[in-house]
């Protein structure tokens, strides 16, 4: 077995927007495994899971801007990470003025 390669952030033109049950968030603080603190725009503070699919291919760190889905049950306390914006995204959406609340 080779090194894995690492995917630049520099080719990902894509810009995922939030459906009406999704929101902004930045992180606060790494929980352990697969369990972040998010400030979201809303103000709540949630304890977020990294979906099984992102776990592996992006890493997340303190101060990343993310895109959160609060669950169904627990929805004030609790979510799932689904999407890291880049560098430049992240960038883009503050000068749109999507994260205001943060």
């Amino acid at each position: 077995m080779g090194k894995k390669k690492v995917i630049t952030e520099e080719p990902l033109k894509e810009m995922v927007m939030p459906t009406e049950n999704q929101l902004f968030g930045v992180v606060t603080q790494m929980l352990g495994y697969d369990r972040l603190l998010v400030k979201c725009t809303d103000g709540h503070e949630r304890v977020c899971r990294i979906r099984g699919k992102m776990k592996r291919r992006v890493w997340i760190k303190v101060g990343d801007i993310v895109l959160v889905a609060p669950w169904d049950f627990q929805s004030d306390t609790r979510g799932d990470v689904i999407w890291r914006y880049t560098e430049s995204q992240a960038e883009t959406l503050r000068r749109k003025g999507y994260l205001k609340g943060l």
